[in-house]
């Protein structure tokens, strides 16, 4: 739901520094929700629509099974040991899931609902390096309170200030994320696994939009700015802003292209672990 988050723009600069005219890995894997788009600049010009998580593994395994009939097994071994898995999730979770529902947020404290998606992540990265997987990178939450249609829901009457008790939830599932994460590279041999700060550097965007080179935060490009996403989200939109790149946020829950690119030029170092040889 997050479309092109950061565009794993958080690459940028792998390719063009580097300057072989050749992708820098053999494949680049997409998973999770919308927060994930193409790294063009790792080389590749062309890649998959985002689908359902559950649907995307299966999806990969039956990628696997016909790269493999292409190239032989052990091409293909060395292809998917070699790619780089990105994975977003955990948004849709808590906005499209969670919070709007009245009665699981009632039963089930914020907490305890982070454990739980602990638990899928851990089975899900399980499965992937069971699958082959060896490089594996995944974003945190962004700061959940200050996306102008969090600000709308669950800010109050006349609200323009990020919620702060979601924008809690989202960094205590960013320290479980961290914690799980570190686990799991010391459990399983060889896995390179990469948790891409997401959080800071938007959040840093929304308290200080000026000093980032944009001018509004708060509202949306889209529509009225508030709550619009989606395909209600395009050029012919009624109140639709004319200069994009003035504003963080396109919509009600994504950034804009212009913010995306700030959010690679913050996150560019976080990645090279992924790509090193080491």
């Amino acid at each position: 739901m997050f479309t092109s988050l950061i565009s794993f723009l958080v690459l940028t600069g792998f390719y063009a520094s580097f300057g072989t005219g050749q992708p820098l890995v053999p494949a680049l894997i997409i998973m999770g929700d919308s927060v994930v788009d193409a790294a063009e600049n790792l080389g590749f010009t062309s890649y998959p629509n985002a689908i359902s998580l559950t649907q995307q593994v299966e999806n990969y395994k039956e990628y696997q099974s016909k790269v493999t009939s292409m190239v032989g097994r052990d091409k293909a071994n060395e292809i998917f040991k070699g790619a780089i898995h990105l994975l977003s999730t955990g948004s849709s979770d808590f906005l499209q899931s969670y919070y709007i529902n009245p009665i699981l947020n009632a039963i089930v404290a914020p907490d305890r609902f982070s454990d739980r998606l602990m638990r899928f992540y851990s089975t899900f990265i399980q499965n992937m390096y069971d699958l082959g997987a060896r490089r594996i990178g995944v974003t945190s939450l962004p700061p959940l309170g200050c996306l102008p249609a969090a600000i709308t829901m669950f800010g109050g009457i006349g609200s323009n200030t990020c919620v702060e008790r979601l924008n809690r939830d989202a960094v205590s599932f960013n320290t479980k994320l961290n914690n799980t994460s570190v686990n799991l590279a010391n459990k399983l041999p060889g896995l390179k696994l990469v948790v891409f700060d997401i959080y800071n550097p938007l959040l840093n965007m929304v308290m200080k939009p000026e000093e980032n080179g944009f001018f509004e935060s708060r509202r949306a490009c889209c529509g009225t700015g508030t709550v619009e996403t989606s395909f209600l989200c395009n050029a012919l939109s009624v109140g639709t802003c004319s200069n994009a790149t003035s504003y963080v946020f396109w919509d009600g829950f994504h950034p804009s292209e212009a913010a995306n690119r700030v959010l690679a030029d913050n996150l560019l170092g976080q990645g090279f672990s992924l790509i090193s040889q080491t």
